[in-house]
């Protein structure tokens, strides 16, 4: 494979690569078909629990405790992978294992079934694990392949790619799953649930085969020239220690930790429960109403994003990052207030086209302004690790509060409603956060 020098186009358009490669699972499984063929699946069964473990449980909680728990793992075991990668210079080859994993696991959610819903939740589950497990290394290799300049822009490319791609595949998707008969699964309901299984076997293809293309230009990682041994398999936890007590050396990374924590919370759980709050708190009319209005609002996201990405890198390279992170803070608080009394699905479409404006850009510029923090070091994948962790458990934490207000008031809204404390705190917290002229 060819040794690229870091900074060259070749080598910072694979990278990129990667994120249309992916981000069909995000799309697809997490936002889109698999949450429609799931309720789907329950209803025609006639059926609104399951027995697993024992105990009866309801479909929406038992597929967000999945979620949850898949979070908690990542977190707990990335910082032990991301360690042996880097310890013995083979971060690709950990990378591979991931996608791999979340790939073969999409093409399993075909045998998705009630019957089944031990197996069926391990595909789900495996899905999940390989998409965030994978993004850990890809996420460690920005400061490997691009310099400081460079890295908001590539980052954003990255981001705009995945929005790109995924959207082509979810609408090759839905035209399986909308017009059946024309792909060879007959015609009905039954066809069209057919066809959303096929539509996961695609997100696992899609995933393998455009991955090639990063995985052949991504060097290998940085060799120290040293085997795993039984010493240092716990290797990970000690540098991610390390990178904890490293940050009282760097003040502008530890206050940028702190506010992206707090404010990363809020914005996955909204990310997360988007598609729940819409098709329960908009008044749709009928369900085909409310499944196309669904569809619409994830599209017009997506496509959004691939602006405020852009724009979001733009603005930070006139303006710095701190600052343009510390107002797109403040539209989000906007969002979740405006969210609190919107109805009509022309008023969620609007919505929606906000979101993917700021979604995009937060979480680009987010990345990138962590990797302009970090200190010199080839120890990349371990701090990615730490800025990982923190996220996960971020998620864990914003989802169990979100789902405590929901189910102690007994609406939604007032679940987003508290997140605006999340996001004046995250604008709070960056105000803190020493800048210098580029950042």
């Amino acid at each position: 494979m060819p040794n690229l020098p870091k900074g060259s186009k070749r080598l910072l358009n694979a990278w990129a690569f990667y994120d249309w490669a992916n981000s069909v699972y995000s799309l697809v499984i997490a936002s889109a078909i698999f949450p429609i063929f799931y309720q789907t699946l329950f209803k025609s069964a006639g059926v609104s629990t399951v027995s697993i473990f024992g105990g009866a449980i309801r479909s929406t909680p038992l597929i967000s405790y999945t979620t949850a728990a898949a979070f908690l793992v990542v977190a707990i075991i990335s910082p032990l992978l991301s360690g042996i990668a880097d310890y013995v210079g083979n971060k690709k080859n950990f990378m591979k294992f991931f996608c791999y994993l979340g790939a073969i696991s999409c093409m399993g959610l075909y045998f998705f079934s009630i019957e089944s819903i031990h197996i069926s939740l391990l595909f789900y589950f495996g899905g999940l694990i390989g998409f965030w497990g994978s993004l850990v290394f890809y996420n460690s290799y920005l400061p490997d392949v691009a310099f400081p300049e460079q890295q908001d822009r590539v980052s954003a490319r990255g981001y705009s790619l995945g929005y790109i791609g995924s959207v082509v595949l979810l609408l090759f998707n839905l035209g399986m799953v909308m017009f059946p008969e024309a792909f060879g699964f007959g015609e009905g309901g039954e066809a069209s649930m057919k066809a959303m299984r096929w539509s996961f076997v695609t997100v696992g293809v899609w995933w393998i085969l455009f991955s090639q293309y990063s995985f052949y230009f991504l060097p290998k990682g940085n060799k120290s020239g040293k085997r795993v041994s039984t010493k240092i398999l716990l290797n990970g936890f000690k540098e991610l220690k390390s990178v904890y007590g490293s940050l009282s050396e760097n003040i502008q990374l530890k206050r940028y930790l702190a506010a992206f924590f707090v404010y990363s919370m809020a914005v996955q759980t909204v990310m997360l429960v988007a598609t729940y709050f819409g098709e329960q708190e908009i008044a749709w009319g009928a369900d085909n109403a409310k499944t196309m209005g669904l569809i619409i609002s994830i599209l017009i996201i997506q496509l959004v994003a691939v602006g405020g990405a852009i724009l979001t890198s733009r603005a930070s390279e006139k303006f710095g990052n701190i600052p343009v992170l510390v107002v797109i803070n403040i539209i989000w608080v906007g969002i979740c207030v405006v969210a609190f009394f919107i109805q009509e699905p022309l008023e969620f479409y609007i919505t929606a086209g906000v979101v993917g404006l700021v979604m995009g850009g937060i979480q680009s510029l987010s990345r990138s302004t962590y990797s302009k923090f970090l200190p010199e070091t080839k120890d990349t994948t371990s701090y990615f690790s730490f800025y990982d962790v923190a996220e996960k458990i971020g998620i864990v934490i914003g989802m169990l509060i979100y789902g405590f207000i929901d189910q102690i008031t007994g609406s939604m809204r007032n679940s987003i409603l508290f997140l605006v404390l999340f996001f004046m705190a995250g604008v709070f917290l960056l105000l803190r956060v020493p800048r210098n002229k580029n950042h």
